[in-house]
């Protein structure tokens, strides 16, 4: 697999260019003609800015149909997009312009950053389709040309941060891309007259990379919400054949009225992924529907690495055998190799695994091994059948709603707050995001007004992401710590695994 991913995706779209690539809850429908000739004014216009082959172009839209025609636009001009969550708050964002040194920004006029000074030149979409960017592109033509792009160039850089807190930019090439795009395709069965149920957010791999690469390289078309709506779900679930989402749509749509199984006649697969499935949502949703959910693993350096099966038994609790072209295996943590059935730590080759971490040379060769294996931080098993089960994360990384959470970038915020002395962040258990954010502080007798759970929590509003504020902050005398001194961070999760049983 080589060239511009674009390029690779285009040679897969229908012959007949009036085919509806997207269509909008409020009926808006955009042809794959209309989508051809939008990125190649969007790519003009980028190049008039500046912007040629490895040049960074930074985006923090809502999600619309213009945003994916950029991201196309970013592809054909040879551009990296840097897509970013669009609740990320001014210090975030600073880092992210710092490390990525973009060229260009793309921002939502009333977003973070817009509001940026001195950042670079930034063009404006919004989520009705207007604002300078597409204003600039009524006057380019629709025969723009495809940049080349060998193998392994660079078509995004996503930001993943790890235990130290500090975000880390994964490269991912146009091969990453295209191949894991490819094999999706195949391994789960897309077929003609496939409609994909989009509610997914489009600045994360699940919803940009895996949703539409996978339409597109189908040559069919998708109901594309602007966000997860368990009514707007029900009621066009009749018109879509496939469906990705995250556990908590799941959750949502079994606590609805009116979700059951004549409602999903015409679906063939339901997908889940982007943090675990509780065995229980399983079962309940199998029951109400007759449909197994399949459930896969990835993430943010890698696509995706494994898949239950399309035909075949999808075992609750499992993500499945690896793709086709991905190897997997369990090892110790000097890399020996441990048998089917023994916990370590799960490492993947293969394409679609990432070059490295942007400007980070000496971490990315501490996540390989000296074979090329990406250790991924997950604690996993692999049982006698190939089936792989994640059991824990070794890096200590929060999985709600969907998206990661690291303790250290919110312990960090929570330590500088007057009145704390230590605080220890984790997930427990939340039945509606799958994992809910509980921060365990410790208060600093005599230093000034003594902090509460709703001052903590009000003041890292502002500066964090709405997913990571702790959903509810626990006062304790002392954390607990092993002889060496070390938090304990299980025995936190065992202690308080049921304080969000309540789902709030």
């Amino acid at each position: 697999m080589s060239g511009n991913l674009y390029g690779i995706l285009r040679a897969r779209f229908p012959a007949a260019r009036a085919t509806c690539v997207i269509e909008t809850p409020d009926g808006r429908r955009y042809s794959y003609a209309e989508l051809e000739q939008t990125s190649a004014r969007y790519a003009q216009v980028l190049q008039r800015h500046g912007i040629g082959p490895g040049e960074r172009v930074i985006v923090q839209v809502e999600k619309s149909p213009e945003n994916v025609f950029l991201y196309l636009a970013c592809l054909r001009a040879g551009a990296i997009l840097v897509p970013l969550n669009t609740a990320y708050k001014a210090s975030e964002i600073a880092y992210f312009l710092a490390d990525a040194e973009p060229k260009v920004a793309v921002a939502a006029p009333a977003s973070t950053l817009a509001a940026v000074s001195g950042g670079p030149e930034t063009l404006t979409l919004d989520a009705e389709g207007g604002g300078t960017l597409v204003e600039q592109a009524a006057a380019c033509d629709a025969d723009q040309q495809v940049a080349e792009a060998a193998d392994d160039d660079i078509a995004a850089l996503l930001y993943t941060s790890g235990t130290t807190g500090r975000p880390k930019g994964a490269m991912m090439s146009h091969r990453n891309l295209a191949t894991n795009a490819l094999t999706l395709h195949r391994m789960w069965g897309f077929r003609p007259g496939d409609v994909l149920l989009h509610a997914l957010p489009i600045f994360h791999t699940h919803g940009l990379f895996v949703a539409i690469n996978c339409v597109l390289a189908n040559g069919t078309g998708m109901l594309f919400l602007p966000r997860f709506d368990a009514d707007e779900v029900i009621r066009l679930l009749p018109r879509a054949t496939v469906m990705m989402g995250v556990p908590t749509f799941y959750v949502r749509l079994l606590a609805a009225a009116g979700f059951d199984a004549a409602l999903c006649r015409n679906m063939r697969l339901f997908i889940s992924g982007s943090a675990p499935l509780l065995k229980e949502t399983f079962e309940a949703f199998e029951a109400r529907t007759g449909q197994a959910i399949l459930e896969r693993y990835g993430m943010t350096e890698t696509g995706m690495n494994t898949t239950n099966p399309l035909d075949g038994e999808r075992l609750a609790g499992s993500v499945g055998p690896p793709l086709d072209d991905v190897e997997v295996r369990v090892c110790d943590a000097e890399g020996k190799l441990l048998p089917s059935g023994e916990i370590g730590g799960l490492e993947v080759r293969g394409p679609n695994v990432f070059s490295g971490y942007w400007r980070q040379p000496d971490k990315t060769r501490e996540e390989f091994r000296d074979d090329g294996f990406f250790r991924t931080g997950d604690l996993s098993v692999i049982d006698e059948q190939g089936y792989v089960a994640i059991v824990g994360r070794s890096k200590d990384m929060i999985i709600s709603g969907g998206f990661n959470v690291y303790p250290k970038e919110v312990e960090a915020l929570i330590d500088r707050i007057e009145g704390v002395a230590e605080t220890a962040v984790v997930g427990v258990p939340h039945p509606d995001f799958g994992e809910g954010v509980l921060a365990v502080v410790t208060r600093a007798p005599g230093k000034g007004e003594t902090p509460s759970a709703e001052s903590i929590i009000e003041t890292l509003k502002q500066d964090l992401a709405g997913y990571k504020v702790p959903k509810a902050v626990l006062f304790v005398d002392a954390l607990p710590r092993n002889v060496m001194g070390k938090v304990e961070k299980n025995r936190l999760r065992e202690q308080y695994g049921a304080q969000f049983a309540d789902g709030r």
